[in-house]
């Protein structure tokens, strides 16, 4: 398919990935350490010392150290990070920072190299495309002061995710694994820095057959299968030139497939068989295409000032082909009450139902995403006083086009049978828009002991919704109701960092929380005051940092989703009020040797005590429904915990990773939790070892959830789902 990609060049382009490296004075000395294509945001893991605020970096080093393809397992690594599991794989995770929800991953800025990547990230931010984990050279989560640089979502934070870069020397790398459930997993990537010419061809094909098994004669698949291609080129200035200037393309093209269903079990079918699927779950098939186009040009004069400017686009299709209703009932409906509906759980489970008993809805979207945004970063004095300024801009538009049928069924002793086949658009015939214009500045002020970053963002948003008729899927009769909304807010932000001595740090800061509202909604826009205070202490072997965080709304939105329910239409949002959220972000690391053998330590914990609704009101949504003041928020546990510790030389390491989420609640609530509406604690352990056979071979044996731990990932949207049980593999890495 990579072919595709080639082709798709003429419609259009977009950026490349920039670099906040630091100027050199001398042309030739800056190309020489220029990183090539790459976007960070925060920049080394030891640049995280002097950042006032709460900031992580997971660069290329500490990925390797258990080679996960899950995104959700490896940000277990950051503390106020909370995390929904969902199909064992991570194919579309669901990540919250500091109480922000995280449904579809739809509340917290998601980046790809600097660059916005959710389908359509005002109009429809969830996450139903996620970038491979697999190509990602390093992860940068913002949290506080830090995530308003970012924008528009501050309420949590930002993940940025780094590309591989351009390598800076003709290279190949090629990592293969196999394992449990029939996966197949290849990781290629070949590339060189030229003298003005560099470019990267990169690849990850990856499937599965799944670990579940579906009920009934024809058990089919539940697995998933990717195609992911990313091709990167870089055209640089002469080596003596006195401005250097580099013009920078990156394309891109996803195809995935997978079994996946909404459809979960009930809690006593889950106690029989956590990994088995309903009948009436055959057939459900998420299919995707995802295209990336970015086009970026850098001037570095190399004296005080350094600037960039990015083109953008993105292109999303996807269908997800699932089960919708049984009967008329909503499945959560069905498996929440399997006693009264136990007419409806038994068609679910293979018995032989009436003509269109059972509805699966084709959910057909199309998105794209496009803009430009740019930045200028200026290196100013005054005195003994360091100032480096940064200004820019981002003009964006997005959309989201849905355009969905649904299906009738008999269930006829454990199959499927077609019995009303549905008109296009004869269930959701609508488009959403966003057009949005961006402004910040930020500054970093170094006096003595002191580091200040003092920053503003201003967001001006018009959303649009187009209703056409269900009987107008040519859409030629025009919208039948149009609905506007719109919303303009500046978000300050201001972080303090004091170096008490090279070791000890004090930090704190105070930023402006906000999520911009859905098209067309009448609630407000989401708004908060967040404030963190914390201390740092870093020396050769320990570092260990403590961050205390509050997180109080103003108006928490709670918006309806096919993937959490909620009651309502799609996209229907619901003020919560005021909620406040706290918590404390322990992390430390500890290495020392043993006879030759390094023996690392790690530990990240966060202590959330409070997470609560500060009002009472009733409420259609169902994550919420009737709330009392003190209610605690669904799917934030009070501790999470993950220790890591190894053995390491030059030739082979073990690492063993401990993930520990306490009970947490799946609506609202307080008191002791209903055992229906509760997601039980669990420990998940994982493992690698590998073996250096030479410089440019090794081989590893990888284990995730090692002691094969059964355990309930979610009850949302309709049921109890496992997490992935015990799966093994081998694999072999190569370098050239």
């Amino acid at each position: 398919m990579f072919h595709q990609i080639i082709a798709r060049t003429a419609l259009g382009a977009a950026i490349s990935v920039f670099s906040l490296a630091a100027n050199s004075q001398e042309s030739v000395a800056r190309q020489s350490v220029e990183p090539l294509d790459t976007v960070t945001i925060i920049g080394r893991p030891g640049d995280v010392a002097d950042v006032p605020g709460s900031a992580h970096v997971i660069d290329s080093e500490a990925l390797e150290l258990f080679n996960d393809t899950d995104i959700q397992r490896v940000l277990r690594t950051v503390p106020g990070v909370y995390l929904q599991e969902e199909d064992g794989f991570g194919l579309r995770p669901n990540i919250g920072i500091r109480g922000s929800g995280l449904d579809r991953s739809a509340r917290i800025a998601l980046l790809e190299d600097g660059i916005l990547i959710a389908p359509a990230p005002y109009s429809a931010p969830s996450a139903y495309y996620f970038p491979t984990q697999r190509r990602m050279s390093g992860l940068e989560v913002l949290k506080g002061p830090a995530s308003v640089v970012v924008g528009p979502r501050t309420t949590g934070g930002a993940l940025n995710m780094i590309s591989t870069p351009i390598p800076d020397a003709l290279g190949a790398n090629l990592d293969l694994r196999i394992g449990d459930h029939g996966t197949f997993d290849l990781h290629a990537n070949t590339g060189n820095h030229g003298e003005n010419l560099s470019w990267l061809v990169e690849t990850v094909q990856s499937q599965s057959d799944g670990f579940k098994h579906i009920d009934g004669p024809l058990d089919g698949g539940t697995g998933f299968e990717i195609q992911d291609y990313v091709a990167k080129f870089q055209i640089d200035s002469a080596a003596d030139a006195s401005i250097y200037q580099s013009l920078r393309m990156k394309l891109g093209y996803t195809d995935q497939t997978s079994d996946e269903t909404y459809l979960g079990l009930t809690d006593a079918d889950f106690a029989a068989d956590p990994i088995s699927r309903y009948a009436a779950s055959e057939g459900d098939l998420f299919t995707s295409e995802h295209e990336q186009y970015q086009l970026g040009y850098v001037i570095d004069p190399g004296n005080t000032w350094r600037g960039e400017v990015t083109a953008y686009r993105n292109n999303f299709r996807r269908n997800w082909y699932k089960l919708q209703s049984v009967n008329g009932l909503s499945m959560s409906s069905v498996l929440d009450d399997p006693v009264t509906y136990a007419t409806e759980l038994a068609y679910l489970r293979g018995d032989t139902s009436a003509d269109d008993a059972i509805f699966k809805r084709a959910n057909n979207r199309s998105y794209y995403s496009q803009g430009v945004q740019a930045q200028i970063e200026w290196d100013l004095g005054f005195g003994e006083t360091e100032i480096a300024l940064t200004t820019g801009f981002r003009l964006h538009a997005d959309e989201e086009d849905r355009f969905q049928h649904q299906d009738g069924y008999r269930m006829q002793d454990g199959m499927l049978v077609m019995t009303t086949a549905g008109a296009p658009a004869s269930t959701t015939n609508r488009v959403s828009d966003a057009r949005a214009n961006s402004y910040f500045i930020n500054a970093e002020i170094r006096a003595g002991q002191w580091i200040l970053t003092p920053g503003l963002r201003f967001e001006d948003v018009d959303l649009r919704r187009f209703d056409y008729s269900t009987d107008d899927p040519a859409r030629s009769q025009g919208p039948t109701r149009v609905r506007e909304n719109s919303v303009s807010m500046a978000i300050p932000g201001i972080g303090a960092l004091y170096r008490l001595n090279s070791e000890w740090r004090l930090l704190a800061g105070v930023h402006k929380g906000f999520n911009p509202p859905g098209p067309g909604s009448s609630a407000d826009e989401e708004s908060s005051l967040n404030i963190e205070v914390g201390t740092r202490y870093d020396n050769d072997a320990l570092s260990v940092e403590a961050i205390y965080f509050i997180n109080d709304y103003d108006n928490l939105v709670g918006t309806v989703t096919e993937s959490t329910g909620g009651g309502g239409d799609i996209g229907d949002q619901f003020d919560g009020g005021e909620v406040s959220v706290a918590g404390l972000e322990l992390s430390g690391h500890y290495s020392w040797s043993v006879g030759g053998i390094d023996v690392p330590l790690g530990i990240q914990y966060t202590w959330t005590p409070a997470a609560e609704f500060e009002n009472a009101f009733d409420s259609s949504f169902e994550p919420w429904g009737s709330v009392e003041v003190g209610d605690e928020l669904p799917y934030i546990p009070e501790h999470q915990l993950r220790a890591t510790t190894g053995l390491a030389t030059e030739q082979w390491r073990v690492n063993l990773a401990a993930s520990y989420i306490s009970e947490l609640r799946d609506k609202a609530g307080q008191g002791p939790v209903d055992a229906s509406e509760s997601v039980g604690s669990h420990v998940v352990w994982d493992l690698l070892a590998s073996w250096r056979f030479n410089a440019r071979l090794s081989s590893y044996v990888k284990v995730d959830n090692l002691l094969d731990e059964t355990y309930v990932a979610a009850r949302r949207p309709a049921g109890l789902r496992p997490g992935l049980p015990r799966t093994a593999y081998l694999g072999v890495t190569f370098r050239l």
